[in-house]
């Protein structure tokens, strides 16, 4: 059972996905970082600050005196709030990230497209293969 459980650890597909899961974690790590670190400050720097959470609808007000101003102070008084501004915030970002990984994979396309219409130059045969192919020829002659 060692054995088989060996066998499926170590296959290929195994470790390709293993390695995959690896990059994709960190694939997340720079895409997260292109659009908190640069695709939000140029959008806050043209539109202000594209942070929405301080967008609500107060549903059912507490029973107590409390800021308003406040989500989260409100949801703790004991009222009920539809925070419609994470949801635009959340939809955004969203939006950001799809924009950065199509422009991500639309240059890896790019590249990979230049790779296969670079035609392979014919490899050398080997010397002894070289040889034999010239002891052929001169017998026909």
């Amino acid at each position: 059972m060692l054995k088989e459980f060996k066998e499926f650890a170590v296959k290929g597909n195994m470790v390709d996905m293993a390695i995959g899961i690896v990059i994709g974690a960190a694939f997340g790590a720079v895409v997260g970082s292109v659009v908190n670190d640069l695709l939000m400050p140029l959008l806050a720097a043209l539109i202000g600050t594209p942070d929405f959470t301080n967008l609500f609808i107060v549903l059912k007000s507490p029973a107590t005196e409390v800021d308003m101003s406040s989500a989260e102070a409100i949801r703790e008084a004991g009222g009920v709030v539809l925070t419609w501004g994470n949801f635009l915030t959340a939809l955004v970002n969203f939006l950001l990230v799809a924009w950065a990984l199509f422009f991500v994979i639309k240059g890896i396309n790019r590249l990979k497209r230049k790779q296969e219409e670079a035609p392979a130059a014919p490899a050398a045969p080997p010397a002894d293969i070289q040889l034999l192919t010239e002891i052929r020829d001169l017998l026909k002659k």
